[in-house]
């Protein structure tokens, strides 16, 4: 096993790979900005090294003082978490270098799956179905690209290749816009992501976001462990999210899961990942892969009874993967709600010092958080602080234990959004289940 670890990130991802830690007596290094001085991941432990001041950029995106605490500290690896640097291929390949494990895939992995192209290409290569699309880069050639578009058929979705995050993309609906949409989405691209590389795919209308969570030990042994349906969101960004999705059948879990596998043992995948992919009128569209752990993995946790974060551990100690295909078993249903800083109406961050701060409990409920009551809520980072994980026998169940949950949630001295929530939880269409991607924006009249 590893016997120390760098956390290079922060807040509830941290604590929750700093317990993961814990449990597999593995000790732990929390590297830091000034900022972040009182979280509670950096008080708890073995180890701390400050790395730069609050900007992201000067501190847990700066990669020669993450390694620099590694090679300091004596540490074995270094785990990524979510966001910052967990899917830069770069990173990954400069952890390697200096002799480090990198907790997470290899970065030539990273890299074919950061390229949205590149990606598409292997998970046709896999059998994973995709978007009807361009099947590639677009090239300059306006003639050409707008009869790739008449193939698809309106509307079409201009991507960027690097993207991600909901960023770098544009709808068009009519042949008139289409050449102008693509050179205002190449230079976007450029700008956001360096590489200017667009591709098109055919819009769906209504579709949902499911994604399904591997495990892979890079030895030919891979499993998934279900769905999740993200589809409730908000400018692309998941608010909530369940596990299993609504409505999916054991028969479509059992062919989209080994799709998913098959495509792992393709690429030599290692770590935990996620396939994720639009659905809509029972057809299933590959529309990227996330080569981390997701915030959304405690509800699979819930169902499953499987802790991906310690199989990460253990795959990056380089064990075999503990769990054969036949292993995995679902019970019940999980729904995890993102506790933000910010206003439940206009959604503006709500920075500030939490003076009173009281986690539901109860069966079937779980909360991951870095919060305390005086905790300071920095300015310079995402704005999540929570996570609400409910799990019951069924999903009326985890519904019901879920409000009440959030009505027992206190977080005061800052605003959050409970509230939407709530509200959420309530109304008729989520608890029917199957919501579409655009239910959310379109209920609050965004």
């Amino acid at each position: 096993m590893l016997d120390k670890i760098v956390i290079a990130n922060r807040g509830e991802i941290a604590l929750r790979v700093l317990r993961a830690c814990r449990e597999l007596g593995i000790k732990t290094v929390a590297v830091h900005s000034t900022a972040d001085n009182n979280l509670k991941h950096v008080l708890l432990a073995d180890e701390t090294v400050c790395i730069g001041p609050p900007q992201s950029t000067q501190s847990y995106l700066d990669m020669p003082a993450i390694i620099a605490a590694a090679e300091v500290t004596d540490a074995i690896a270094i785990h990524p978490g979510y966001g910052f640097l967990s899917e830069n291929a770069d990173f990954a390949e400069r952890v390697e270098e200096s002799g480090f494990v990198f907790v997470g895939p290899k970065a030539e992995t990273i890299r074919i799956m950061g390229d949205k192209v590149a990606a598409i290409r292997a998970m046709k290569a896999a059998g994973v179905p995709c978007v009807p699309g361009s099947d590639g880069p677009l090239g300059s050639d306006s003639a050409e690209n707008l009869r790739i578009a008449r193939g698809i058929g309106y509307p079409v979705i201009i991507k960027a290749s690097g993207g991600g995050g909901g960023r770098g993309m544009r709808v068009v609906h009519t042949e008139a816009s289409l050449v102008s949409a693509i050179n205002i989405t190449k230079a976007e691209a450029q700008a956001a992501f360096g590489n200017d590389a667009v591709y098109m795919e055919k819009y769906l209308e209504h579709p949902r976001h499911i994604e399904f969570q591997v495990l892979a030990d890079g030895k030919g042994n891979a499993i998934h462990l279900g769905e999740r349906d993200c589809s409730m969101q908000r400018r692309h960004q998941k608010v909530l999210e369940e596990a299993p999705a609504p409505g999916i059948t054991d028969e479509q879990r059992q062919f989209m899961g080994e799709r998913c596998v098959q495509a792992c043992v393709d690429l030599g995948y290692t770590s935990a990942g996620t396939f994720e992919f639009l659905y809509e009128n029972g057809e299933f569209y590959f529309i990227e892969m996330n080569t981390r752990v997701q915030v959304e993995h405690p509800v699979t946790e819930m169902v499953t009874g499987i802790d991906i974060v310690k199989a990460q551990l253990r795959i990056a100690a380089g064990e075999p993967l503990a769990y054969k295909q036949e292993d995995v078993t679902w019970r019940g249903h999980a729904i995890e709600c993102r506790i933000n800083a910010e206003d439940p109406k206009t959604f503006m961050p709500s920075p500030g010092t939490i003076t009173l701060w009281h986690a539901p409990g109860g069966p079937g409920i779980r909360v991951d958080s870095h919060l305390y009551s005086g905790y300071q809520v920095p300015p310079y980072y995402d704005s999540l602080i929570a996570k609400l994980i409910a799990h019951g026998e069924d999903r009326n169940s985890a519904i019901g234990r879920m409000t009440t949950a959030l009505n027992e949630m206190v977080i005061e001295g800052i605003r959050s959004n409970i509230a939407l929530h709530q509200e959420i939880c309530n109304h008729s269409a989520f608890k029917a289940g199957g919501t579409d991607i655009h239910y959310l924006e379109n209920r609050l009249g965004l």
